[in-house]
């Protein structure tokens, strides 16, 4: 190859994709980018990838600080395994970006902030029902045995957001993010294009989900009460919160193509809140209240009642990072 051509040639971007709390659909969307995937082969080497290479942590203190161009860290931080990648991803990475729910806002482990480490262990180790455990023992994170020490990562009593545990230069949402937000991110930083400001949520819109869909919406929301969704016949076209069901949309980001709610299903609120509205529970709820088509205390109440797993609802990927952060106990 001659001179000019190594000058002119760009050089491929090193990359790495990490797993930590979470259910593993984030990485399963990398993989969605299908034939794009040859794209992002071009312009990117990936370098550690647990699922899909054999680097081992080893390798990657041995890498230059700084030498990782992007890292999609997802999952949340529920561990000290989770927290000890964190922060050497952090060491070793340029643009290190909290990709999907849990590594952005906690995701769907964080509603075991809902319990404690103790009342968590206690249910999965005796008294589930297919448990059989007379002697009580939970795992430890240290064991000696004659062959030598056993060692398990140390389990946190509180679930966490990436953010909490090191500084992070971008978040992008959804659970899992669409491949085609991914793809707008990855090319932005392939080709070297502004990005925004650091902090900044990308692969997403600034207004909410009902900006995007299409379903029928009145002026006068009214609601004497809530359904669940298999609980009424959804019309397939009618705002769903306008039938009583419960949709994050006013609460959610868009970006997602709504395609929960084109499935005729309600939003769930993986994209997080819009810009305003930084806790996407406060937000809802106050939406709701205005919605409630009673005057009585008593009445209220009752409307209210008829809500199933309120935090399960307004904070189902956001609970470590709300205002709440998690269940007093």
């Amino acid at each position: 190859m001659s001179a000019t051509k190594e000058k002119t040639e760009k050089k491929k971007l090193k990359m790495a994709v990490y797993w930590a709390s979470a259910c593993g659909g984030c990485c399963v969307s990398v993989l969605d980018v299908h034939e794009k995937l040859f794209d992002v082969v071009a312009a990117a080497d990936l370098v550690f990838w647990p699922i899909a290479l054999d680097t081992k942590y080893k390798d990657v203190e041995d890498m230059p600080d700084g030498s990782i161009d992007l890292t999609l860290f997802n999952g949340a931080i529920r561990n000290s395994e989770n927290e000890l990648m964190a922060v050497l991803l952090r060491q070793k990475s340029k643009i290190l970006v909290a990709y999907g729910s849990c590594s952005h806002l906690g995701g769907i482990p964080g509603l075991g902030n809902m319990s404690s480490r103790e009342g968590i262990f206690k249910r999965v180790y005796e008294d589930t029902e297919s448990t059989e455990n007379p002697d009580k023992i939970h795992p430890q994170p240290v064991y000696e045995i004659p062959q030598g020490r056993l060692e398990l990562p140390m389990f946190y009593n509180d679930v966490q957001p990436l953010s909490k545990v090191v500084c992070v230069d971008y978040y992008i949402p959804g659970c899992p993010p669409q491949t085609e937000r991914l793809l707008e991110v990855f090319n932005a930083i392939a080709t070297g294009a502004t990005l925004p400001a650091k902090e900044s949520v990308i692969g997403a819109y600034e207004k909410s989900q009902c900006d995007e869909c299409k379903r029928k919406k009145t002026d006068n929301k009214t609601i004497k009460k809530f359904y669940r969704p298999w609980e009424i016949e959804d019309d397939g076209e009618t705002c769903f919160l306008e039938q009583g069901v419960i949709c994050m949309g006013p609460a959610t980001r868009g970006g997602c193509g709504v395609r929960c709610i084109e499935g005729n299903a309600p939003c769930r609120g993986c994209y997080g809140p819009p810009a305003d509205a930084p806790d996407p529970g406060a937000k809802m709820m106050s939406a709701i209240a205005t919605m409630i088509d009673a005057n009585e205390p008593e009445e209220i109440e009752k409307i209210i009642e008829q809500l199933e797993d309120p935090v399960g609802t307004f904070y189902r990927f956001s609970l470590p990072a709300s205002i709440l952060r998690r269940k007093l106990l």
